[in-house]
């Protein structure tokens, strides 16, 4: 929980304070920014100093704007190169991240591009050979690009790693390390995440350059504002009938559903369509374009319910989201705060609902312990807590 002292401070604050750039200060007023988050007014200053950062807060506390103000003010407009590369371990992310530098960078000349899996290999080629000023894109299509000497590095100043904690897990690692091959050994690098496990502290020894440590503890990780609840429903087979026993009430509100198993999300999706319930899902098996297209339905109000795997459990930001439903709990426990912040983004209230099953009680024990919260009872009166 956020203490009186933090509350005081970040009242305080103001981006005019950090020494910005004029033309890039706008493009933060204008992109709706009107104070910076405590982990945007400790991390910008260090990133425009150009020293490497280790900077975790929770989710939905600004960190996007945070590394993105940061980089941008250390871009020299007048150089025509590569400068600022910026990993992101999904397309979904990327694409949100690539929407923020654009929009901050409007007032000034900084070119940038998004270099993702997924998308035509001939269209990266021909963004790049403009040779934007700022990269943003996923460790496999930017790997691809290395090695295919599309990408030229060596004015690179910045390099930043969202979700770092993924991003230096077993399944990106040796990616990671192998972007570090290309880029100069005197670059800034920037680690961002909602989780740092010491491990990963430890890993970033072997690449960082005495890195400045913006971290809060795990007990400090709970959101504040999320109310969190759990129904036993005794059976997992019984699952579905709660879920539309209640989704005239969650469909109150915009909702993410999150489901371990993208077979189990698939006969969901299908059951609720078959039962006459409008939803959408996405997952890692659907098209590039699919995926967009149900994130910008879900955006604009569209789709009112979204089924997901943990594609979406990290860093997507949609601003009337109030509602998350762990229809399985997570497997690891790391995740469970990256789903529910989805809902409550920087400082909303929100509701996360866990479904779960006898077996499940012990490991909700565990997660509560893990943050030092409380996951209580979902009340009779579903329908005030949602749209409390």
């Amino acid at each position: 929980m956020a203490s009186e002292e933090s509350k005081l401070e970040l009242s305080d604050l103001s981006f005019d304070q950090l020494g910005i750039k004029d033309n890039l200060l706008r493009g933060v007023y204008a992109y709706g920014f009107e104070k910076p988050s405590i982990i945007q007014h400790k991390s910008i200053p260090v990133l425009m100093a150009g020293k490497d950062v280790i900077a975790q807060a929770q989710s939905g506390t600004g960190k996007t704007g945070a590394f993105s103000i940061g980089s941008l003010n250390n871009v020299n407009e007048d150089l025509k190169e590569t400068q600022i590369i910026i990993l992101s371990p999904t397309r979904e992310l990327a694409d949100q991240t690539f929407k923020v530098i654009t929009e901050l960078s409007s007032y000034t000349k900084i070119t940038s591009c998004k270099v993702i899996g997924g998308t035509r290999v001939s269209d990266c080629i021909s963004d790049l050979r403009k040779v934007p000023q700022v990269i943003v894109g996923t460790p496999g299509r930017i790997i691809d690009m290395l090695l295919k000497k599309h990408i030229f590095t060596q004015h690179i100043k910045t390099l930043v790693i969202d979700e770092a904690d993924e991003m230096l897990s077993q399944g990106f690692q040796e990616m990671i390390y192998n972007i570090f091959n290309y880029i100069p050994k005197t670059s800034q690098v920037g680690l961002f995440s909602a989780t740092f496990p010491d491990e990963l502290i430890d890993l970033s020894e072997k690449f960082m350059d005495k890195p400045e440590q913006i971290l809060v503890k795990k007990e400090s990780l709970t959101l504040e504002g999320i109310s969190q609840y759990f129904i036993n429903v005794k059976n997992h087979n019984w699952k579905y009938d709660v879920l539309t026993d209640i989704y005239n009430t969650i469909n109150i509100a915009q909702c993410i559903i999150y489901i371990n198993s993208k077979n189990r999300l698939q006969e969901i999706y299908q059951q609720l369509n078959n039962d006459d319930f409008p939803v959408g899902m996405i997952h890692g098996n659907l098209m590039t374009h699919e995926r967009e297209q149900i994130m910008n339905q879900f955006r604009q109000g569209e789709i009112r319910i979204l089924l997901s795997t943990d594609l979406l459990s990290r860093g997507i930001d949609i601003q009337q989201l109030s509602l998350v439903i762990n229809y399985d709990l997570p497997m690891q426990k790391d995740t469970y705060i990256h789903r529910i912040g989805r809902s409550g983004r920087y400082g909303r209230k929100g509701v996360a609902i866990n479904f779960i099953t006898d077996r499940d009680l012990e490991y909700l024990d565990e997660i509560q312990r893990f943050y030092n919260t409380e996951i209580k009872v979902m009340p009779e009166n579903v329908a005030e807590v949602i749209s409390a």
